[in-house]
């Protein structure tokens, strides 16, 4: 009799571990791994440059792992549906598995996917294989979503502790292989090499994954409440990338947590909120799917953003005279990421200081962001600009002064980012156009021209943006 044989979809679950898709395809037979390169798919929302780096080195990595294993990762692209169909006719098999993901446009592309599919005679399975709760699953009383963090978490820590993937003992490869491109066919690295700064900073895939997530459970963990908010310390976990393209699972974070040095402490309970914070952000994005565009909050659809293209341009190129944002935005740009306490300020600058729409934020987030997810996306920008779920309220307007006083208090991260402002004290270096002409001549600081002047004036631009909120209140 002649062995089955099963193919597991990869998407973003590029791990080995807790991945219950590929411990189902081990249990039925042969298992062929195959990963689409697809990005017409994606809607509104084809993966941006920093994303598709990423990629292509955490698909190394795992091609890697799986060969290790006596498998190997077949790579197409094209048009999934007619990929899958492909794939079955010339392997000859009868169950195709994956993990499912919770984007609008892939949800629609998942499901005429699997019909067709099933309707010619195969099998498909799905898991729930990125978050730790199925969206649709934690309800309020009245049997709608949660609008609001909290009552959604405390709802979600009443159930079940999530249940780890059995260890795959063996997989069985099949009696021959089929076709596959190399990965520089998918072309996802950039033509003109910009991605230096990325290198230096990340090493994507599932074996740095498991390593960092060991090293910030028995370490920076234990002073996660106030390290997470410093931007000069390297006070956060930076698993989001990793959580993102599934080379960890929630799972995994959260029995990393659950059995820490930390566990049970103030810290500990703070970054699981955060991973809640993930899950709202996937479940609401479910539930209210027009949200990639379109505010959640009604009123906001009259709100009077501003079209200030040059302002867009000196925020994206941290050139706006304030130095914690031109640090966080130059960050950004070399390597992929910035702190999350740095994501609020400068999100915040551009909506309420520049009063420039929160999309234009969230699509330049969703281009640069190595953990580019656009659940998070969404919904961080949306609670910035006070149109979300849950969101900050309008007359909150950060202070950059005073955020980096707070945050960044010795001037290290500005210093770091904004070199040409290196050598003016604390707290000069935060307001430099304060500064006396004689500091700013022995610090080698021209304003205008070395560096430059700020964009808007912070309390004038407060004012504007709490009249503009006041007409739409």
């Amino acid at each position: 009799m002649s062995q089955r044989t099963c193919i597991v979809w990869f998407r973003n679950d590029l791990r080995i571990e807790d991945n219950p898709a590929l411990r189902a395809a081990s249990d039925r037979g042969a298992v062929i791994p195959v990963y689409i390169w697809a990005p017409d798919e994606e809607g509104d929302w084809p993966p941006g440059g920093a994303t598709r780096w990423w990629l292509h080195q955490s698909l190394h990595t795992l091609s890697k792992q799986l060969h290790a294993l006596g498998l190997r990762l077949i790579l197409r692209k094209g048009r999934s549906l007619d990929v899958l169909q492909e794939l079955t006719t010339q392997c000859g098999a009868d169950t195709i598995v994956w993990n499912r993901r919770y984007e609008p446009a892939i949800i629609k592309r998942d499901a005429h996917v699997a019909k067709q599919l099933v309707a010619e005679g195969l099998n498909v399975e799905t898991f729930t294989g990125s978050l730790l709760f199925e969206p649709g699953t934690i309800l309020n009383k009245s049997g709608k979503p949660f609008q609001v963090f909290t009552a959604f978490w405390k709802t979600c820590l009443q159930r079940p502790e999530p249940v780890q993937t059995l260890t795959l003992k063996r997989i069985s490869p099949p009696a021959s292989w089929p076709k596959s491109l190399s990965l520089d066919d998918l072309q996802l690295e950039p033509a003109i090499d910009w991605a230096s700064g990325m290198r230096d900073a990340w090493k994507p895939g599932e074996v740095e994954a498991q390593k960092r997530l060991c090293q910030f459970a028995q370490g920076a963990l234990a002073n996660y409440e106030v390290g997470r908010n410093q931007v000069d310390i390297d006070g956060s976990s930076r698993l989001s990338p990793h959580l993102h393209f599934g080379e960890l699972s929630p799972g995994q974070v959260w029995r990393a947590v659950m059995t820490s040095k930390a566990a049970g402490s103030t810290s500990a309970d703070v970054y699981l909120a955060e991973i809640g914070w993930r899950e709202f952000a996937h479940h609401l994005l479910f539930h209210f799917p027009h949200t990639t565009h379109a505010p959640l909050r009604e009123s906001f659809k009259r709100f009077p953003w501003e079209k200030r293209r040059a302002a867009l341009k000196r925020w994206q190129r941290g050139q706006t005279g304030y130095p914690i944002i031109d640090a966080a935005m130059r960050d950004l740009w070399a390597t992929g990421f910035m702190p999350n306490r740095a994501r609020m300020i400068v999100a915040s600058f551009l909506t309420k200081h520049l009063l420039i729409t929160w999309q234009e934020g969230a699509a330049w987030f969703w281009d640069t962001l190595v953990d580019a997810d656009l659940a998070s996306n969404t919904l961080g920008w949306q609670w910035t600009a006070g149109c979300g779920a849950d969101a900050a309220p309008y007359f909150r307007v950060f202070n950059p002064i005073t955020q980096a006083s707070k945050f960044d208090p010795n001037g290290a991260y500005i210093r770091k980012w904004v070199p040409e402002i290196a050598a003016l004290p604390v707290p000069l270096l935060f307001k430099p156009w304060e500064a006396p002409g004689e500091i700013l001549m022995s610090a080698g600081v021209h304003l205008g021209k070395t560096y430059p002047k700020p964009i808007v004036d912070h309390a004038e631009a407060r004012s504007a943006a709490l009249a503009a909120y006041n007409l739409i209140r």
